[in-house]
């Protein structure tokens, strides 16, 4: 089993779930989070201050799923995601050692 991060532009957030639905995939948790890459963030005026905002918001998606679904979900989220801009976004992979579904104590595979 592996689990798949991605950090993603917020607009592209429902393009991206879509797509995961339409390969058969849609357990996911999603969070706002707030980050920089390379764009470092930009400025703003606010009241006449000048702000220096570094922390851009950002979407992240998490998935646990059987390695064979794996490649598949890349590449889909990948495509949904791009938009071949800078601030597209990052996609992690992590071994996942067990999963255990609360309700019934099923283990591995099956309690996804």
């Amino acid at each position: 089993m592996k689990k798949i991060e991605a950090i993603i532009q917020p607009f592209k957030l429902e393009e991206v779930k879509e797509a995961l639905k339409n390969i058969g995939i849609d357990g996911m948790t999603i969070t706002e989070v707030r980050g920089h890459g390379r764009q470092k963030g930009h400025k703003e005026v606010y009241r006449g201050h000048e702000y220096n905002v570094d922390l851009l918001p950002k979407i992240k998606v998490e998935m646990v799923l059987p390695d064979l679904r794996v490649e598949e979900a890349l590449k889909t989220l990948a495509g949904a995601a791009r938009t071949g801009n800078i601030g597209d976004g990052k996609i992690f992979v992590f071994d996942v050692a067990e999963a255990i579904r609360i309700r019934n104590d099923d283990r591995g595979e099956s309690a996804l």
